[in-house]
Formats: C-alpha cells, structure tokens, sequence
C-alpha cells in the first residue's frame, strides 16, 4: 500500500521532526559465501522471490520515509490512551509508546519455507506479518509491567533523561547521568539492554523469528495455515490469520496462561471463553486473547462502522485491528480525527539471526508513526482484545458492550452472547439452528451463517 499522507494546511500541522523510519539501523545481508551458495541452488521461484523482495523495499521503503503531518489541535488515540501533541510531555509519551510496539515487515534471506523454496515472504505475508503484531502487542501486556517502554537512542548521549525510557525508574536514571558525564563517548547497546526487562523484550522477540523453531514465526504460521488450505505465497485473509494466530499459541509451551480465543459469525460466546480461561485452583484463570474477524459493510465504510472503529479502538482493551485488500494489509493501532494510525508491514528487511548475543534490535521497532484516511480502510477485518484477568474481563466485556451499543442507526459489528458456539454445542450432540442472533435494544435479527473462517456476517 502507498498511503498518501494528510492534506491538511501546514499552519495546523507540526512534522514530528526525528520520528524517523529505521532502515539504516537493519541488520546486514548473510555473509557472501553463504549468499553465493544460496543463488547456486535457487529456481526460478526463488529469483521471482528475490525480484519482489526487492520491488517491494523500493516501491514502500520510499513510501514509508514520507512523513506524515500530524495536527496539534486534536489529540491523538491510541489503545486507549490520549497524547496531546501540543504538550511536550504528551509528545515524548506518545514516540515512546508507538516505538515501543514490535514491527514486523517482510523479510529477506531466511531458511526455505515449508513445501517450497521461497526464502523470502515479500508480496504475500502482509496479514501474517500484521497478525504477528496484534499478537506482540498482546503478548508484551501480558508479559511486560504496566507502562513498559523500549527507547534507545542511535548515538550519542544527549541530555540526562533522553535516552532511556522504562519503568526502571531512578537506576535508569542514574545509569544515565552516570554516562552523560562522557559527552563525547558513544554508549553500546548491549549496555543499554542489560536489563531484566530488556531480556524479557529480546525473548519475545525472537519468538517472532524467520525460522523453523521460532514459534510465532512466518515458518510456523505457514505450516499452521495448510490446514485452512494455504501455502507460502497464498494470500492470508484477516480471519485465517486469526484462526493461525490461535493455534500457534496453543500450541507453544512457552505461554500457559494465555489462550486465544477466536470469535465466530461476529458473536463472542462467553461460555466458551469461560471454559477455556477457568482453571482449579491455585492455577486460577488464564489470560486471554479475543479475535474478532468482522466485515464492516460493503466494499466502502459508513459513518457508522467508522465510529464503531473508533470508539473500540479508545478502549484499553483493544489491542488493534489488522486488515486490509490482498498484499495490503496494515496493523492499525489508534487514530488522530478522521486518520487511522499504522504500522506497515510492506518493507523488505534481512532476517535477523537471533541466536547471536545482542542480536540487533532495531528492525524491529519503527520510530515512524503513519496515517491513512478513514476512507481508504479496507472493510475486512480482525479486531484484537486482551484481558489478563477474570475482572478484566468482566470488565472487557461491559466497556465492548457500552461501546458497540450506542448507535441506534445499525446493528453492531459483533455481540457478546451467552451459552456455546455452534461448533462447542455439535461436540456436545446439543441441537443447532445454524443461526447467530444480532442483538438490539428492541428485539433481535437473525442471521444465516457459514462455516467457512473467511466468510463475513454482513450486518
């Protein structure tokens, strides 16, 4: 995708100056030998691999080094928190907040993916890589403190307090002060990242890796989609990825208490949800991810399904929408008036080898905010929620609720309802009617379903 940037006057707009995108920071190619090797083997689909990989880091890496324009005059929203951008204060909160989300983009030089000898997921992995960021943005809640930033300057120490950015409060601090007394003396990274949470950041990360062991990686979510009958260079559709996401946690020893739960024919069963949360004491209740795969209308966005869009994504609770047309998919993490904000996958990096020590940290981290219209986002879509507790989401449930429930005009995008999915009530030989139920202040809609996982409710 090349979205276009605001067209608002340049009197009301401030460029975010130092809000760069970090490519030069990319880790390097693999060694020559290797690269040499590589070629000697490659067919012919790894070289039409290679040619996209490296349109694609033209064509959005030019994109991606636009600058959007962002307006001082209205806040900016993003998983529920509200920056002023006119307050210093508020601005340094929000560059924090929005580098601190992992990205992942394309990627270039990895092991062949399974049944084929793609090395390289350029043109096609946009909704995995999208996928993969909703997930990070869930598993960094549930793993990180509250409040948790990742900041790291390029250079030089500048001020006292402008490099690090954590909740280690007065040791960072002091780790600070302590090295802004050499001006001139460059600061490393590994003594930057030498911190208990740092380690906890770097994990999670390489949980996200272009390799076969990884287990949220692309090698793993394409093994996990032939079962939805894709294959590398397929294209992933919100709701599959969903369904992907869903089953590499269950199956990854390293996350026990957290589950995915994906929504069916837009209804959210809480009985089901139940189930897979409540555990006996003294394990107690697991946290949780809910997926909601929607289709918001017709081939364009009403006013309506926009600001269903917006008031969930003020909710603390949402951890993001992905979507978008086929090779356009787009992570969307908050908003700024009538623009979505977004974090772009389509830009072609070398793999990262992480077995390294301090393995290079940068490529996964954008400084670089954008925005796109309302207009322009695609009406399929997957919305993202997570609950660490019983009580969150308890309360999850009511803030959804209120939030879905405040247009008369339409029907809301998807519901909580009581009792088992279709599928949990056919496991229990429990009678089905084949209907989901729209629920109304006045009454209920019913409305026929499919079990295809790619197939919307059209509301």
């Amino acid at each position: 995708m090349n979205p276009s940037t605001s067209s608002q006057p340049p009197e009301e707009d401030e460029l975010l100056d130092g809000w760069h995108f970090l490519s030069s920071e990319s880790p390097q190619p693999p060694d020559p030998g290797a690269s040499r090797e590589l070629r000697e083997t490659e067919d012919r689909g790894q070289l039409k691999s290679r040619f996209i990989s490296a349109w694609n880091s033209v064509k959005y890496g030019w994109s991606l080094k636009q600058k959007s324009k962002f307006s001082k005059s209205s806040p900016v929203i993003m998983f529920g928190q509200s920056y002023e951008l006119k307050d210093h204060g508020d601005r340094e909160r929000f560059r924090r907040c929005f580098s601190s989300l992992l990205w992942l983009t394309y990627r270039r030089g990895f092991s062949p993916l399974p049944g084929g000898s793609l090395t390289s997921d350029s043109g096609w992995g946009c909704v995995l890589r999208t996928g993969q960021m909703l997930l990070a943005r869930g598993l960094l809640l549930h793993l990180m403190p509250p409040g948790w930033t990742w900041c790291v300057s390029h250079h030089a120490v500048k001020d006292d307090l402008d490099l690090l950015h954590s909740t280690d409060g007065a040791e960072s601090a002091q780790e600070v002060k302590e090295s802004s007394k050499q001006r001139n003396r460059k600061l490393s990274l590994g003594s930057l990242l030498d911190r208990p949470m740092e380690a906890k950041h770097r994990r999670v990360v390489s949980w996200f890796a272009d390799h076969p062991t990884a287990p949220f990686g692309i090698h793993q979510l394409v093994e996990l989609g032939k079962s939805s009958g894709k294959k590398a260079g397929d294209w992933y559709g919100p709701s599959i990825a969903a369904h992907i996401l869903r089953k590499a946690v269950a199956a990854s020893a390293d996350l026990p208490n957290l589950v995915v739960y994906v929504a069916q024919d837009c209804t959210v069963y809480l009985e089901d949800v139940r189930r897979l949360c409540e555990r006996p004491p003294p394990q107690g209740w697991r946290s949780v991810i809910i997926l909601v795969p929607v289709r918001l209308g017709g081939q364009d966005l009403n006013r309506s399904y926009i600001s269903y869009v917006k008031r969930l994504l003020t909710l603390q609770y949402c951890i993001g929408i992905i979507g978008g047309k086929p090779k356009h998919s787009l992570f969307f993490t908050g908003f700024q008036d009538e623009h979505l904000l977004y974090l772009d996958p389509h830009y072609c990096q070398p793999t990262v080898d992480i077995s390294q020590e301090n393995f290079p940290l940068e490529s996964f981290h954008c400084k670089y905010p954008r925005k796109m219209s309302f207009s322009r986002m695609d009406p399929s879509c997957t919305i993202g929620f997570y609950a660490k507790g019983q009580r969150d989401f308890e309360s999850l449930c009511t803030a959804v609720s209120e939030a879905l429930s405040t247009s008369a005009e339409t029907y809301p995008i998807f519901i909580f309802a009581e009792g088992r999915s279709q599928e949990e009530e056919e496991r229990g030989n429990t009678p089905t009617n084949n209907m989901a139920y729209i629920q109304r202040k006045k009454g209920r809609k019913s409305v026929k379903t499919s079990s295809s996982m790619d197939e919307f409710v059209l509301l």
